[in-house]
């Protein structure tokens, strides 16, 4: 066996029991050898902010005892001013810092850009983060049995859509006198996700309401200006001069009974107008563009309203609490525009809204009179409507969602008794249009 190396000792001397040092021991006397110095490195701490009403970033900086010095030189650097400084009650705002001292700043600034600004060695540096999102369409389609919340929710389809649902199409039917027991509807809609999560509905892009076994239809439609509308399949505006109720169908105040044969939503109707009851207090819109010809006290209407439009038209608005700021004789107002308050003035039992709708003077019924539409498409734009609405108005049909059984509704069929109502829903990723329908039933 030739000699033994240094690594052999080692390896045996390891293999035979616990290693022991070897080293020269130090003289006595020898001062010691110096210690070693490990430099521990500073820890951030991380806050999350939200801010409140009147907040300021000074006031933030001021209230978490943070380098306002720091807060300078962020502000200092250029182009982000303003994300920075814009801060809206409930934004949060994400702060790295160690003793005070700022190492990052990360506040989300809008729904697809953060802001994030770091501390380098040579100062703070900031960049803008792309959070992109991803629209898909969902369609979903519902029967009324008490009211269209109800039936939306049956759908998984929220109040807020529903609310644009009614808006599409308060130019053609009252939402507050004229929904029936049996209505449907069906709806194709946006929804944004991002890093796929859900995080709000869109637009509706296409509606079909059957009010009365009457079929409306609409579509939107951007113009090249970038106004968007809704139209029918024909290319005519949604939009009319008038709108069918003065007043938001949500705020009127009564029960409903769906089972009479010509139901009324919290009204009386006379033959010299339409009765909305609705708690005082409760904002009048103008049914259209016109001018206010009086303002004052009318006999039995107490506190009323006459607006003039175009055409000999006229409407009237009595038993009003007051009259909205600003809004006097001489005054001229468009469609939609909040002119006064519900009330109970002059010859009124209740809180309630008398609305009148005249032309060359004589009362018409405000709710079946036929009202002048906008103006429609011209050519060019008619054409590009048409490629953007032929998928739209498909992905409503009955065939892209039938196969759809009602589990609520087959169950009540089976035990002999009527079901509550049925909705049908599909998710689309994209805007290719609807898949597979999915079944949905409707709760009482």
């Amino acid at each position: 066996m030739g000699p033994s190396t240094p690594a052999d000792t080692a390896t045996a001397s390891a293999a035979a029991g616990p290693a022991v040092d070897l080293s020269p021991a130090p003289s006595i006397g020898a001062p010691p050898p110096n210690p070693m110095v490990v430099q521990q490195a500073s820890v951030a701490s991380i806050i999350e902010v939200v801010v409140g009403r009147n907040d300021t970033l000074d006031a933030i900086f001021r209230r978490m005892a943070l380098n306002k010095s720091d807060l300078a030189a962020i502000r200092a650097l250029p182009g982000i001013r303003q994300s920075l400084d814009f801060l809206r009650p409930g934004d949060a705002i994400k702060l790295a810092h160690s003793d005070g001292e700022i190492k990052e700043l990360i506040r989300k600034v809008s729904e697809t850009q953060t802001l994030d600004v770091v501390r380098q060695t040579s100062g703070f540096e900031a960049k803008m983060i792309d959070n992109p999102v991803e629209i898909r369409v969902r369609t979903a389609a519902a029967t009324i049995d008490s009211s269209l919340f109800q039936a939306a929710g049956a759908a998984d389809i929220s109040d807020g859509v529903a609310l644009k649902l009614a808006n599409v199409f308060a130019w053609d039917i009252d939402f507050v006198l004229d929904i029936r027991e049996g209505d449907r509807f069906t709806a194709a809609y946006e929804q944004v996700y991002q890093d796929g999560k859900y995080l709000r509905d869109g637009e509706v892009l296409a509606a079909e309401f059957v009010n009365n076994g009457k079929v409306y239809r609409a579509v939107r439609f951007v113009s090249d200006n970038g106004n968007a509308g809704y139209y029918t399949p024909t290319g005519l505006a949604m939009r009319k001069a008038f709108l069918r109720a003065p007043v938001e169908f949500t705020r009127v105040s009564s029960a409903f009974n769906p089972h009479r044969q010509h139901p009324i939503l919290n009204t009386i109707r006379g033959h010299m107008g339409t009765d909305y009851a609705a708690p005082t207090g409760t904002p009048v819109h103008a049914a259209g563009d016109g001018r206010v010809s009086f303002a004052g006290r009318r006999g039995g209407y107490g506190n009323a309203l006459i607006l003039t439009h175009g055409s000999n038209v006229s409407t009237l608005y009595g038993h009003m609490s007051r009259f909205a700021r600003n809004v006097h004789v001489g005054t001229h107002v468009q469609q939609g525009d909040v002119i006064g308050y519900v009330g109970m003035t002059g010859l009124a039992t209740g809180p309630h809204l008398h609305y009148e709708y005249l032309t060359n003077g004589v009362h018409r019924n405000p709710q079946t009179v036929q009202l002048p539409g906008a103006e429609p498409l011209r050519a060019e734009a008619l054409k590009r409507f048409r490629d953007v609405a032929a998928p739209l108005i498909a992905g409503l049909s009955p065939q892209q969602l039938q196969g759809v059984v009602s589990p609520a509704a087959a169950a009540g069929s089976a035990a002999g008794s009527a079901a509550a109502g049925s909705a049908v829903q599909s998710a689309t990723p994209g805007t290719s249009g609807p898949v597979e329908p999915r079944s949905k039933a409707t709760v009482n």
